[in-house]
């Protein structure tokens, strides 16, 4: 899957595309719709298929000091389109030179500079200037320069609530990982390069594999049964601490995966750890000893949920 940046040429074998377009952060069921409708499309026309999305997030151009909100990284975006069958992936780049297009000038960006033949969006995209332009005009102004415009509807869950990355959010804020993970429809994953720590782990019997929360959202901060996927494919079931350690000076935000079972080195290695349920809230030990006793408590509690866990990509 070939993965393109804006402001470089559209090669000539992704032109005449059926362009997927929206941010589709989280790509749960909602986006997954749209992106399936503009593959079966792309299918049945003969043409490539690109899924488009903006980094970075529109919020974090206007509103820079909002808090990290992201569900999915770049990365972890490619693969996921690239499963959902897109051929390509474009990042547009969220500058205030974009956000300053007006509807006509972004759909003229579309056509002539990409060379796009249909988009498919969901209901509630918005885009130009001051979100100006919505479903119905580009609908309008695609028509008129031979660019088709197709909305998808609004997917709903078996409540009739409409899945949204804002539940999405919620749910991990509150721990509720299950909710995450049905509407995601895989486990909420953090991905990172294993950082060197300060070792503890390994002198109590229970090494981890420090990794930054970089721009991803904060979930509930505590202890959750964690499954992790290798670079090579390998996945270990595991409990871990995302949160700040209360029981250590200086505190220090990380997520902090122990992996039963395994002893290879880690270090400088890109893994993904998949939040599959929250244990309980992080706390404060007086002593390694109430500490240690604690973290082998919950890792017996780990290895029997993730025992009767399904593993989900």
């Amino acid at each position: 899957m070939e993965r393109l940046e804006s402001g470089v040429p559209i090669p000539a074998h992704l032109r005449g595309s059926i362009m997927a377009l929206g941010n589709f952060d989280g790509f749960h069921l909602g986006h997954q719709a749209v992106v399936g409708r503009a593959v079966a499309r792309a299918r049945a026309e003969g043409r490539p298929v690109i899924v488009a999305t903006f980094d970075p997030h529109p919020m974090r151009l206007f509103r820079p000091d909002t808090p990290w909100f992201r569900l999915t990284s770049l990365d972890q975006r490619q693969a996921l389109f690239a499963a959902a069958g897109a051929d390509a992936m474009l990042v547009f780049a969220f500058t205030r030179q974009l956000a300053a297009l007006d509807p006509a000038q972004f759909v003229e960006l579309l056509v002539e500079g990409m060379g796009v033949a249909g988009v498919v969006t969901g209901q509630d995209f918005t885009f130009g200037q001051g979100r100006s332009g919505t479903v119905a005009t580009l609908a309008q102004l695609g028509a008129a320069r031979g660019m088709s415009a197709e909305a998808v509807a609004p997917v709903t869950d078996e409540n009739d609530e409409v899945v949204s990355s804002s539940r999405i959010r919620a749910a991990l804020r509150a721990g509720d990982c299950a909710e995450a993970t049905r509407l995601l429809t895989r486990p909420f994953a953090i991905q990172g390069v294993v950082q060197h720590g300060d070792k503890l782990g390994r002198t109590i019997g229970f090494p981890t594999a420090n990794i930054d929360l970089g721009h991803y959202l904060r979930p509930a901060y505590g202890i959750y049964a964690v499954r992790g996927i290798l670079p090579d494919g390998r996945v270990l079931d595991g409990a871990a601490n995302l949160g700040v350690r209360p029981s250590f000076n200086p505190p220090k935000e990380l997520l902090e995966p122990h992996f039963f079972d395994f002893a290879e080195s880690l270090y400088d290695q890109c893994i993904e750890v998949q939040l599959i349920e929250y244990l309980r809230p992080e706390a404060k030990y007086d002593g390694l000893e109430a500490l240690t006793a604690q973290i082998a408590k919950d890792c017996d509690a780990a290895r029997q949920i993730l025992a009767g866990t399904p593993r989900l990509a």
